[in-house]
């Protein structure tokens, strides 16, 4: 999973290809444990959907939740790229998962992305580096679903203080 060796927050990606290992265990019922070296451990159980408990996440949330990160430090990449100020980004994120062909997968999801930035912000720069991040996503880039991202992006009024960075 990379050099360890590395700074904390290494500032540029590493050449490829990349490993990520992990491990499940569970018996056979209850709980699964998922681990990876150097992480917090994490319960996962079947969602309620699915007769599980509803209180743990599930691959299904794990996956909604992959997506949602993975759009959201992507942003953060192009947004420093592209020398954009902004102070916070909510990612809120649909994943329906459905019968396509017999099989059960995720057929939709879709980016609920809120942009707060300053006053003097360029909404049409900040749009782009939207769409940047949805389409440099790789983990929903590794999906074969339909994708759809909506965005909203609030100016702050001059007198807020700029204490809300993300």
């Amino acid at each position: 999973m990379g050099n360890r060796n590395l700074s904390r927050y290494p500032s540029c990606m590493q050449p490829l290809p990349h490993l990520y290992s992990v491990t499940a265990a569970a018996a056979a019922t209850g709980i699964v444990g998922l681990s990876a070296n150097d992480l917090p451990s994490l319960r996962i159980a079947a969602p309620a959907e699915f007769g599980g408990p509803g209180d743990q996440w599930s691959p299904e949330s794990l996956l909604a939740g992959a997506v949602a990160s993975c759009f959201l430090l992507s942003f953060r990449a192009v947004a420093r790229a592209m020398h954009l100020q902004w102070v916070r980004l909510e990612v809120a994120l649909d994943a329906t998962l459905d019968r396509k062909e017999h099989v059960t997968q995720f057929t939709n999801v879709i980016v609920h992305a809120k942009l707060l930035v300053p006053a003097a912000a360029d909404v049409a720069l900040c749009q782009r580096a939207l769409q940047k991040a949805e389409h440099g996503c790789l983990v929903a880039n590794s999906l074969r679903c339909e994708r759809e991202l909506q965005t909203e992006i609030v100016r702050m009024s001059a007198s807020q203080p700029l204490s809300l960075s993300a």
